[in-house]
């Protein structure tokens, strides 16, 4: 499999570990892993920044493929193939469908960041 497809398949893959997190059928640790992969793919705070040349993308090419293998690894494979099928129609165009998945991440980091600025000037 070249680059290429690997990324297609993450474009599924990422959407099919979420759907995962919602299944009864999904084992803890596979839960918590898909946690920390979705968090970290919608964070906009990196380990390394990306305007570091070169470095600030290696972490987001090894990490987060890391992540979502462990992830599916972890996962029965008939119910991540269900989840596969079920994410395949969650792009169009290249954008989510479904883009207020990030919400959740959204309110964490306004809070993070109204939690610092209230620390600062009040």
């Amino acid at each position: 499999m070249n680059l290429k497809e690997r990324a297609k398949q993450l474009k599924i893959d990422l959407p099919a570990v979420y759907l995962s997190l919602k299944s009864k059928d999904t084992p803890q640790a596979a839960k918590i892993l898909a946690g920390i992969a979705v968090g970290y793919a919608l964070s906009p705070i990196d380990l390394i920044p990306d305007f570091i040349p070169v470095l600030g993308y290696l972490d987001d090419i090894i990490i987060l493929p890391v992540l979502i293998a462990l992830t599916i690894k972890l996962i029965p494979k008939e119910n991540f193939n269900m989840f596969r099928n079920e994410a395949e129609g969650m792009w169009q165009n290249g954008k989510p469908k479904k883009w207020y998945y990030a919400i959740p991440i959204l309110a964490i980091w306004l809070y993070v960041i109204w939690m610092i600025i209230k620390g600062v000037f009040f």
